[in-house]
């Protein structure tokens, strides 16, 4: 019996426990050895997370393409699992030590230090994951998987030692986003770029060979820059070769203040003739752009900082070489000094020698480490790379081809952008936690790749004989006996960029390397999806190594689902204080309000507005659909086992049947294409306007009337459309309708693994194999029994005519009653003009509905309409409310006008607004979004009273 209240919190863990019992999610079901697969990799959320409301949309899209395939008869593989998380992680267990007051990494030592890291992992690891199941995730949980679990790391090693002799891994040195507090290279993801109040500083260059004077420009050159610290570094002027100031000294010198080094002038496109002096200082070392300036024109690489951000230039003999004495003096003063209390010292110097021409303000972006806070600095260090260049080109063919395909389609732009000027992808980390690199250096340096230690050793040893460095016999007695090669190699220390394992995981998480059952069924995955922020860093990394190792994409469709915000279309964020908690809402409103909310609202390209009062909203709605089942409960509605609904003979119910297969038919294929949005629209109107508002409403006369034919089909079809209504429900509210199956279906087993009404969903091939399970497996098989054997896609257009005419025509009398201010105790006459025998019989045949639901207060025809009646035109008929002396039609087209009124003021404000380009350029985004809104809604509310208007117009 269902509970008098429907309450989220008492139906969820059971209901989850339930389906945890009865394995309801694992892949490879016996029931479904010869259905078709259907799997999706699950983006796998950091160790270290827990659930946000980007988390909470993606996995709720996943879901309900895996809820709705499972119950499509095809045998679904949702593939779980988490990410190590290099950086969080160790910055996690580090914060934890120090808390401790306990010894810090390097105290520590790398073993232990990685023992108290896989113990955290153990004890706390993981939150994200019950997280996810309180969402309703029906994910294969027997298959977690973590990407350092042993099977996937062994995947990981085989990859990079693989790549690497291929020539397609290498050690090069290049600039890297480098944190100076972590002391590690991180990725552009993991770099924030914020905006600061800054300066940019000009500085005079003096040129070779003419006197230096302040007072004369053609002595120097004017350069401006934001860092002048990194000036120690510069290794070049560079100036546009269009630009008629500087043409004449392309491929002189100039003279670097301060350090005395003279420094070419060189042509480059990069200057731009139209910012500052049109010249700007290049620094290889210390910024991206310079460096592909530095490499074009073959300029040295000097390094001014170290690892922490310091000065540091006493033992860089590229930097020393051919310094005057008094700029070693300079450099070794320097030595050690903090970048940004560099800056101050070095400016100040260049004031008082006369180098400095001016300082201005200046507001612009600085990237920092979303981890540590500080200033990322772009730095030159020795890491490992990926030759991304050539293992994008089968990448990018595959989406050219249509082998993979984006949703939307615009975003495959986006993709082309990234891949076609692709750089060397850095997948080294000075990190601990992490896939350490398979390499180990000999005495020499030289470097061993290899999946083990014993065959590096072995490749060393063999290496370093054929080079008569080694005997055979030491070579022999060091392979023997361990000791004796002691440090003769040692292994890299760094770890691989988390992306790297990431890039593997529809492959590696079925066994790969091995050729598993599961690779060979699950492989390649059914789609993707994912936010739009990491089509570069892990769906193009996927697509490269999918391709390589697999010679197929890992997806053929990657749908990219938009950003969450919040109500007024900001995005979130903590300094703002505008996050909303998941986790709150389902403990609020439950999670099945939550999931709809962001399923009705994920329409694809734009991005959702969040607010409590949507989820809200929502939950208002599973509460109309929990009582709904009440009502049938209460009225003795239950569908017989052998119940076909095509034979029904009522014409109302013929009509609920009629509308149930349309809304299943626009349900399916809207999840097929990825329009969740309509597809849960589809649902809800179905629910809570047809069956709901109307079907129920039509039918309660039968249902309290006296037991007959009619009666008892009725009864029987609200279960069946109840039962339907369940099925259409399920993949978005999982809880709520599993719960409302198990406690009114008339058939054993569970929602989640019947089958998806057969209408537009199912082929004949589907359900025979459903069918052939049924009686082994009950759970699968006994709801088969509530479908006809060969029920073919059911239509009524008899039926649909005659009560969507019911439904229309109430429906616009409601509208002019609430447009004129009718009060709901005034009854009003309703003439039919015109009418046709049939519309006499619909209008007969309905005159008690019509007159209740109406407010009618009687029916009658005429052959025109009478004098002072609103006219409505309801499927072809014209229906007339005589209202002459009902109301005061002056005072409410006085009161109309005035409404008119206020709404162009609206509209009138909103466009002057969204004119003004200066509001347009500098007011945040939502506060732009928020005045389209304003504006549509304002139109949308003149048109309603315009339409009143001329009703009124046309009944004076």
């Amino acid at each position: 019996m269902i509970e008098k209240t429907y309450q989220p919190a008492d139906i969820e863990s059971r209901i989850a426990r339930a389906w945890e019992d009865a394995e309801a999610f694992k892949a490879g079901r016996a029931d479904r050895r010869d259905a078709e697969p259907y799997s999706i990799v699950i983006p796998p959320p950091n160790v270290t997370g827990s659930l946000h409301m980007g988390h909470a949309l993606n996995n709720t899209l996943q879901d309900i393409l895996c809820r709705f395939e499972r119950m499509r008869g095809r045998d679904v593989l949702w593939q779980p699992g988490t990410d190590h998380a290099g950086i969080a992680t160790q910055m996690v267990v580090e914060r934890q030590l120090m808390e401790r007051q306990e010894p810090g990494r390097r105290e520590m030592g790398r073993a232990k230090f990685l023992e108290r890291v896989w113990q955290w992992k153990a004890e706390s690891g993981g939150v994200i994951v019950n997280q996810l199941k309180r969402l309703g995730a029906s994910c294969d949980w027997s298959r977690e998987r973590f990407t350092m679990d042993e099977g996937l790391s062994r995947a990981v090693v085989k990859v990079f030692v693989e790549l690497h002799r291929q020539g397609l891994i290498y050690k090069d040195k290049r600039l890297v986003n480098w944190d100076p507090k972590l002391l590690t290279a991180i990725s552009d993801l993991e770099v924030q770029q914020i905006e600061v109040k800054g300066h940019l500083w000009h500085l005079r260059y003096p040129l070779e060979g003419v006197p230096f004077d302040p007072e004369n420009p053609s002595s120097y050159i004017v350069v401006a820059t934001t860092r002048p610290e990194t000036m120690l570094g510069d290794t070049a002027v560079a100036v546009n070769p269009d630009d008629d100031r500087y043409v004449d000294l392309i491929g002189k010198h100039v003279v670097l203040p301060l350090v005395g080094r003279r420094i070419p002038i060189v042509a480059d496109e990069y200057s731009d003739p139209e910012k500052g002096s049109g010249a700007v200082k290049i620094t290889p070392a210390h910024d991206f752009n310079d460096f592909e300036v530095g490499r074009r024109h073959h300029l040295p690489q000097i390094n001014v900082l170290d690892i922490e951000g310091r000065i540091a230039v006493a033992d860089n003999s590229a930097y020393l070489d051919g310094l005057p004495e008094g700029a070693r003096d300079f450099a070794a003063e320097m030595e050690g000094v903090d970048r940004f209390v560099a800056r101050k010292i070095i400016v100040q110097r260049l004031d008082d020698f006369g180098f400095l021409e001016k300082i201005e303000p200046n507001v612009h972006m600085v990237p920092h480490g979303d981890r540590s806070g500080v200033v990322i600095e772009p730095f030159l260090t020795d890491q490992w790379y990926v030759d991304a260049k050539t293992m994008a080109q089968p990448a990018i063919a595959a989406v050219r081809s249509g082998a993979t395909n984006f949703v939307p389609k615009n975003w495959e732009k986006t993709y082309y952008e990234w891949m076609e000027n692709i750089q060397p992808w850095c997948i080294s980390r000075q990190l601990w936690w992490g896939h350490q690199i398979p390499a180990w250096y000999g005495p020499d340096g030289r470097v061993f790749v290899a999946e083990t230690e014993e065959e590096a050793v072995g490749n060393a040893l063999g290496y370093y004989v054929e080079q008569e460095v080694l005997t055979p016999e030491q070579a022999h007695d060091m392979a023997e006996d361990p000791l004796k090669r002691e440090g003769f190699i040692t292994r890299d220390e760094d770890v691989l960029d988390t992306w790297f394992s990431s890039a593997l995981w529809p492959f590696s998480t079925l066994g790969w390397p091995d050729e598993t059952p599961e690779l060979d069924r699950y492989y390649p995955t059914n789609v993707l999806v994912t936010g739009f922020d990491i089509i570069f860093f892990w769906v193009a990394r996927m697509m490269m190594m999918g391709l390589h190792f697999k010679s197929d994409v890992p997806f053929p469709t990657v749908y990219i689902h938009a950003l969450v915000r919040d109500e007024k279309g900001a995005k979130m964020s903590k300094s703002k204080g505008n996050v909303i908690d998941p986790l709150n809402l389902i403990d609020q409103y439950g999670a099945d309000a939550l999931r709809f909310t962001l399923a009705a609202m994920a329409a694809q390209g734009r991005d959702i507005k969040l607010a409590s009062s949507r989820v809200e909203g929502y939950r208002n709605f599973a509460t109309k659909l929990w009582n709904a089942c009440r009502f049938a409960e209460m009225n003795g509605c239950a569908a017989p086992k052998e119940f076909d609904y095509t034979a029904a003979k009522e014409t109302l119910n013929r009509w609920i049947a009629h509308e149930a297969v349309r809304a299943t038919r626009e349900v399916t294929e809207a999840i097929e294409s990825y329009r969740f949005n309509d597809a849960a629209g589809a649902a809800y109107r179905f629910v809570w306007n047809v069956y709901c508002d109307w079907y129920l409403e039509l039918a309660k006369p039968v249902l309290m009337g006296e037991e007959s034919a009619a009666k008892a089909e009725t009864r029987a079809m609200v279960a069946w459309a109840r039962d339907e209504i369940l099925k259409l429900l399920h993949p978005f509210m999982p809880f709520i309708t599993e719960e409302l199956w198990a406690v009114t279906a008339s058939r054993d087993g569970l929602l989640v693994l019947a089958p998806w009404s057969r209408k537009s969903g199912m082929s004949d091939e589907q359900i025979a194999v459903m069918s052939a399970s049924a009686a082994s497996d009950p759970m699968v098989g006994a709801a088969l029994l509530s479908i006809p054997a060969a029920a073919p896609d059911f239509t009524d257009d008899a039926a649909e005519a005659e009560i969507g005419w019911v439904v229309d025509l109430i429906t616009a009398m409601r509208s002019v009653r609430a447009e004129m201010n009718i009060t709901p105790a005034t009854l009003t006459p309703l003439v039919l003009v015109g009418a046709s025998a049939a519309t006499r019989g619909r209008a007969e045949r309905w005159s008690d509905v019509i007159k209740r639901l109406a407010r009618v207060g009687e029916i009658s025809f005429a052959d025109s309409a009478p004098q002072g009646a609103v006219q409505l035109l309801v499927r072809g008929d014209v229906a007339a409310l005589p209202l002459k002396g009902l109301i005061d039609f002056a005072a409410e087209q006085a009161r109309l006008e005035k409404e008119l009124g206020k709404a162009e003021a609206d509209i009138k404000r909103a466009e002057a607004k969204l004119a003004n380009e200066k509001f347009v350029a500098n007011a945040a985004e939502e506060v732009v979004e928020e005045e389209k809104e304003k504006r549509e809604a304002a139109v949308a509310r003149k048109m309603k009273i315009l339409e009143a208007l001329l009703r009124i117009k046309n009944a004076s």
